[in-house]
């Protein structure tokens, strides 16, 4: 069954667009090129079929709801890509092909990159030519991503990398990598780092997975040896990547909204399927989660591009992520222990208080520049 649905009009109201959208995405489920929904961190098992949904948006018309035209995006509003999320959730198909592509790198491109460095990066990522991983956190930095210490010492036309990243997403299967490293030791700890564009195949850059409790590789030790990064790798200014980073850390931090609270309640849904009865401690349970979601949802709507919603939504969510496998092993008894979906929720959940920064460090976050509270004490290595 064909899946051709026009080009929408940035002019037709969202409900057009809403409706346009689900027949588009009902079409191409029917047809067998919809990928299943999966998260915002795309498992190996599903890459290829993952790829093909990717560049089937694309070759559609669909891919980018609101990126530029000339990048080979939709040109329309945040608002219209809310509901392409939001009718994505519905239908339990991916919205995009990962995050790290096309809301980590795509939207840092978008904002400090180059004419050139848009040319040649915004379209290939939405036709799924480059997949993307994000090369940030350090065994030494990982919530104090300030901390960073792999170097890269310019000399001459280009940059001489050297150093360790970890918990670097789909890095086994990425053509590119969104970068973070030190081009100034002398500089505070928050300036002297650069923002880069990393070509995976230069030669130094070796990529080991990291088998996982679940039984997946979906994360990545990567490591770096005198790797030549051209000087037109690096995105934004020299020495002032911190600031592209911190864009980069909020569209991060902030990937929660109506979507979420749709796939939400599919999920408790199922839960209690099978159940029989269900006692009141149990309804409570659920009906806390779902007010959490909801609560969460209404944070998103309200935000209004506010940056300082970042962190609040980014401990919500994974909080709730967390206590939600709680939740569904207890409803599940001893079943859970069992080879099931909800084994792989209760083992997969521990990490989502940790991606993206963890929980301890959102707390601070908050009450250090959100409420003006003391900071917490620094221990000296002196």
């Amino acid at each position: 069954m064909g899946a051709t649905v026009s080009r929408v009009s940035d002019s037709q109201p969202l409900e057009t667009f809403r409706e346009k959208a689900a027949l588009f995405i009902a079409n191409a489920v029917a047809s067998g090129d919809a990928c299943p929904a999966y998260g915002a961190i795309l498992p190996p098992g599903l890459h290829q079929e993952a790829m093909h949904w990717q560049r089937f948006c694309f070759d559609h018309g669909w891919a980018g709801v609101h990126w530029p035209q000339e990048h080979g995006g939709m040109g329309l509003t945040a608002e219209n890509n809310v509901v392409w999320h939001e009718e994505c959730a519905v239908a339990e198909v991916a919205p995009y092909l990962n995050l790290q592509g096309l809301v980590l790198a795509g939207e840092a491109i978008l904002r400090s990159g180059t004419e050139a460095q848009r040319e040649r990066f915004l379209r290939p990522t939405l036709r799924n030519d480059i997949l993307w991983c994000q090369l940030f956190s350090e065994p030494g930095a990982g919530s104090d991503l300030a901390g960073l210490q792999s170097s890269a010492v310019l000399d001459g036309d280009h940059f001489v990398l050297n150093g360790q990243k970890v918990w670097s997403s789909n890095a086994q299967l990425a053509q590119f990598g969104i970068l973070m490293a030190r081009t100034d030791f002398e500089q505070p700890k928050h300036k002297g780092i650069t923002f880069f564009l990393l070509d995976m195949t230069l030669d130094g850059v070796e990529v080991r997975p990291i088998k996982q409790m679940t039984g997946e590789s979906e994360f990545c030790e990567v490591f770096f040896t005198d790797v030549e990064v051209p000087s037109d790798a690096v995105l934004g200014d020299l020495n002032g990547g911190w600031a592209v980073a911190m864009s980069v850390l909020e569209d991060e931090r902030g990937g929660a909204g109506a979507a979420g609270v749709i796939s939400l309640r599919r999920r408790l849904q199922e839960m209690i399927q099978g159940l029989g009865e269900i006692d009141s401690l149990q309804i409570d349970g659920l009906v806390g989660i779902l007010n959490r979601g909801r609560a969460l949802q209404s944070l998103m709507e309200r935000r209004g591009g506010d940056p300082r919603v970042a962190p609040v939504a980014k401990l919500m969510n994974s909080e709730l992520g967390y206590d939600e496998a709680q939740l569904n092993a207890a409803l599940q008894g001893a079943q859970s222990l069992l080879a099931s979906p909800s084994i792989e929720s209760l083992l997969y959940s521990p990490g989502m208080r940790i991606a993206g920064g963890s929980s301890e460090i959102q707390r601070n976050i908050i009450g250090e520049r959100l409420l003006g509270l003391p900071r917490e004490p620094q221990i000296s290595t002196e």
